[in-house]
């Protein structure tokens, strides 16, 4: 059973990250909102290679999500097949489905606006100001984040992100990944 805590965490992430129509569910539309809104962040536009590649990968994606969490098949992710997916993760966070660290990837890379290989407050507030969340919120979060350091690292992201989906502990930086500084 999933606590309360970590529900409100996974339905952030539903209704702030994927369902970017408000539908209540996520479906392939979803997707292609999110790589017009991250293309117009970073100034690409459709022929541009950066938004090729993410449309691509977001398209991959949301092929194996649907493909793990649709259990019944109707073409969209409701918000109990999407709780009842990270509860799974959460009981082996070791062993992440494909889409999982697709994502996972994608985000540390979306985040790394400069592609240095490290996200800074300044590229993580710019990413979820442009998902709706206030810059300061945001600059808070990263700061609780990154445990007061200047950067985080691919491999500390990693380790957050596995946070994020399984801990209890509301103080844990991993809770911070995405922006928000409560729950």
């Amino acid at each position: 059973m999933v606590s309360d805590f970590r529900k409100k965490k996974l339905l952030h992430v539903f209704t702030s990250f994927f369902d970017r129509n408000g539908s209540g569910s996520i479906d392939k539309k979803d997707f292609e909102l999110a790589i017009e809104n991250i293309s117009k962040l970073r100034g690409w536009s459709s022929g541009d290679a950066k938004y090729v590649e993410t449309q691509s990968a977001l398209l991959k994606i949301w092929e194996a999500l649907q493909s793990r969490a649709d259990s019944d098949k109707d073409g969209e992710i409701s918000v109990d097949e999407w709780i009842s997916m990270w509860d799974e993760f959460a009981k082996n966070p070791s062993a992440p489905l494909e889409w999982q660290n697709l994502y996972s990837k994608f985000i540390f890379n979306l985040e790394d606006a400069s592609g240095d290989g490290v996200i800074d407050g300044e590229e993580f507030s710019s990413v979820y100001e442009s998902f709706g969340l206030s810059k300061s919120d945001a600059l808070v979060a990263f700061k609780k984040m990154s445990k007061g350091k200047g950067q985080v690292s691919w491999s500390e992201f990693q380790e957050l992100w596995k946070e994020y989906f399984t801990t209890e502990d509301v103080a844990a930086p991993g809770n911070f990944i995405f922006g928000k500084t409560s729950f």
